[in-house]
């Protein structure tokens, strides 16, 4: 598993419109049905990484936090499923469950959404505002598996309260940084990251 730092698609970028399968229960969700009254935080990722896992709790508890400030969360995951069956569908939605995650999580089997949000990673983060406009993307924290950083999401959710109280963000994001997209063969970016 490639190390793997976000592309860092440009601020001020409209969040490509998708319609997914929820794995948790079924539905199609769209980005216009999922997006919050003051944002929207849409995460690339996905079951085995052990970047997400090692923050997983935290994403989950922060999406909450961030929900009463009117943002909403929508998690999607693009791996090739052939590859890494790991990350199979029946699988993401038995993790939803076994975590209780409050928000949709989506699978984007074409991987046709990854590559519209030019995503490179997982865990990938994108912050936009209510009129789904990219305000944040970058790492969570510091903490990554294997360092001794505690897990608290502080770079995220100091992004998203600066957002709900309509303050501007730094302009100097760090990348996120995890496991590389498995990408389908033919569906590998042509350079778009690293």
């Amino acid at each position: 598993m490639a190390r793997t730092s976000s592309y860092m698609l440009p601020l001020g970028t409209v969040a490509p419109q998708f319609s997914l399968p929820n794995t948790i229960d079924g539905a199609e969700v769209s980005l216009e049905s999922v997006k919050g009254s003051k944002g929207t935080l849409v995460i690339f990722m996905c079951n085995h990484c052990p970047y997400v896992l090692h923050l997983l709790d935290k994403i989950i508890e922060i999406s909450e936090q961030i929900r009463k400030l009117g943002i909403n969360t929508v998690a999607i995951s693009s791996n090739d499923v052939d590859n890494y069956p790991d990350d199979r569908p029946e699988l993401m939605k038995k993790l939803a469950e076994e975590r209780g995650f409050g928000f949709p999580y989506l699978y984007d089997e074409s991987q046709t959404t990854a590559l519209a949000y030019e995503a490179a990673c997982t865990p990938d983060f994108y912050l936009f505002d209510a009129d789904l406009k990219l305000v944040y993307r970058g790492k969570f924290d510091d903490a990554r598996p294997k360092n001794d950083e505690p897990v608290t999401g502080k770079d995220l959710l100091e992004g998203a309260k600066k957002l709900a109280s309509e303050i501007p963000q730094v302009e100097d994001q760090v990348p996120s940084l995890g496991c590389n997209i498995k990408w389908k063969k033919g569906n590998e970016p042509a350079g778009f990251f690293n």
